[in-house]
């Protein structure tokens, strides 16, 4: 059977905490891309009764309707067996740069339990292998200064959970699929696919608002990369990348605000986003001071 790889975002807006992305593959059959059918008797979407099959949708769906829990038990059945903490499971998905810049920060508790509670259903089946890159306030600062894009951030975050993706995959030379959710709007991603695989040959077969189509050659195995609006909400591969990086994303903004209220007391907690980000930031500088962290460690500027 091919594989699907599903990739998206999350965290893209905010001024405060990461940027994550992440790619998520299942081997499934070629008449099924999506997976919602083959996977209809372990997988149910929102709107459908709970029955035990374990929850997967776009993220913003579940985490409306169970927060960072809800989040966790969809991570637990795809990628997150064998974890006892936040660190052990970053270890296992996290390209090593992201690591390494991640274990720099001052916030960041790898030791923190996961799952945060009993967690209980199937493991979801089609040998899912996930990977994913996350961009700390430092690392997003210096890739926009040396680019001038913020847009670039994303494609250099693209390029490595793509190329992840496929390196762990088994080297069967079985066809590869990469669905993704439309960055930003645009139609254009020939440059994107070239940067992430510069020793292969990117053909462009459609670019258009409704699908940005394309085929990469010389990678000893059929790769097509699709992206498409709202692909969360189209294959279980991308369902699952957006799952996986919303609760990256949410633990990491749990992590942050738990750090920051112990320097600031009475400190109300953010999701990061602009206004609310302003009030944070303005509390805690005083605090960044006395710790010696400086603006490019903390605050986004794009």
């Amino acid at each position: 059977m091919p594989w699907v790889v599903g990739i998206d975002e999350a965290g893209y807006g905010p001024n405060l905490g990461p940027l994550v992305q992440a790619a998520v593959a299942l081997r499934l059959p070629g008449d099924d891309p999506a997976g919602w059918r083959t996977l209809a008797g372990v997988v149910r979407r929102c709107g459908e009764k709970a029955d035990g099959r374990v929850l997967i949708d776009d993220s913003k769906k579940l985490y409306a309707r169970g927060g960072v829990v809800a989040l966790e038990r969809g991570v637990w059945a795809a990628v997150g067996r064998g974890a006892v903490s936040f660190g052990d499971l970053l270890r296992s998905v996290l390209v090593p740069c992201a690591w390494e810049a991640l274990a720099d920060e001052s916030w960041f508790d790898a030791a923190e339990p996961f799952p945060t509670g009993p967690v209980t259903g199937t493991r979801l089946p089609g040998a899912v292998v996930s990977s994913a890159w996350l961009a700390t306030a430092s690392v997003f600062n210096r890739v926009c200064d040396e680019s001038g894009s913020k847009a670039a951030v994303l494609t250099r975050g693209w390029a490595e959970v793509a190329r992840a993706a496929l390196d762990r995959l088994p080297a069967d030379g079985e066809p590869v699929s990469l669905l993704c959710d439309k960055q930003g709007g645009r139609n254009f991603y020939a440059g994107v696919l070239q940067e992430a695989f510069p020793n292969g040959r990117v053909a462009s077969l459609r670019e258009s608002a409704a699908e940005s189509s394309y085929r990469v050659e010389g990678l000893g195995r059929p790769v097509a990369v699709t992206f498409r609006p709202r692909a969360e909400a189209e294959a279980v591969p991308v369902a699952l990348a957006s799952v996986l990086c919303k609760y990256l994303r949410e633990v990491c903004m749990r992590q942050f605000n738990r750090f920051w209220a112990a320097h600031v007391p009475g400190l109300l907690p953010t999701a990061g986003y602009p206004v609310d980000a302003r009030r944070f930031y303005a509390a805690i500088r005083p605090a960044m001071a006395k710790l010696g962290l400086t603006d490019e460690q903390v605050w986004r500027k794009k």
